[in-house]
């Protein structure tokens, strides 16, 4: 463990020094992000006019899981996309024949290689709104902590699902962008699971289960205590992880490296 987190230190040092070359994306990046987020929240307050409200979730609670959704949005954007993206571009030009001649395991070296300061923004943004949802419902520090573990669950079950599409690209390298159809999904998590009909409810949950990642740790924030849903969710995320790892192993037995 030691060696990872001194191989992660230097990881993260050489990443940021490189972005930070380009200091003007950053502003351009924090500008997009909030334009981003003044319409999401727009967007929300149009389906919450005239009196109407999601069945169960006033708009204090529904704006809790748009905080909850845009800091997984950072999560994402700083730490999944700059890595899985890229796997895509290692299998493409060969590069990935070097990753897996290294003496580090490659799944660590592919998922935390990279960071990017451009999710800052969304996670700052994020943390702010989920802080004034919380103080419109009158939490407490307790309702915070208590959600830490379902959150934490939450970018685990996103890792997983990242880099289980990220995977495939072993086998279709022609496919470019993969990583964008699983961020067109996960928009559905931006809004409660009550928002949707009960079809869709069924296939966010159990079949493409991304409900899971904002709803889940808001209900358990709400009310202060762990339901079967944060069982489940452990369940889910436990599962999604092994299966990403095992996935991972079995894609690289078809993998033909670039100088074989």
């Amino acid at each position: 463990m030691r060696r990872m987190l001194i191989i992660l230190r230097l990881f993260w040092g050489t990443s940021l020094a490189a972005e930070l070359e380009y200091r003007l994306n950053f502003i351009c990046s924090a500008i997009t992000s909030l334009g981003n987020f003044i319409g999401s929240i727009f967007t929300l307050s149009l389906m919450y006019q005239k009196q109407y409200e999601f069945a169960g979730w006033p708009w204090e609670a529904a704006l809790l899981v748009m905080g909850l959704f845009t800091f997984l949005d950072g999560v994402t954007n700083t730490f999944l996309s700059p890595n899985l993206s890229r796997i895509v571009q290692h299998v493409q030009k060969g590069t990935l024949d070097f990753i897996l001649l290294k003496p580090v395991d490659a799944q660590f070296w592919l998922s935390l290689r990279n960071i990017s300061p451009w999710g800052l923004p969304n996670l700052t943004f994020g943390v702010i709104l989920t802080a004034y949802a919380g103080a419109r419902l009158g939490l407490t520090a307790r309702h915070y902590l208590l959600a830490a573990g379902p959150i934490v669950l939450s970018i685990v079950i996103l890792y997983a699902l990242w880099y289980l599409l990220a995977t495939t690209t072993i086998w279709f390298t022609k496919i470019y962008n993969i990583t964008e159809v699983l961020r067109a999904m996960t928009d559905a998590s931006r809004f409660p699971r009550a928002a949707y009909p009960v079809v869709w409810q069924f296939v966010f949950t159990f079949i493409i289960p991304v409900l899971f990642l904002t709803t889940v740790p808001a209900e358990t924030m709400r009310y202060g205590t762990y339901g079967w849903w944060v069982v489940a969710e452990a369940l889910l995320a436990l599962g999604l992880f092994i299966a990403a790892r095992v996935f991972w192993r079995v894609a690289l037995r078809s993998y033909t490296s670039a100088s074989s």
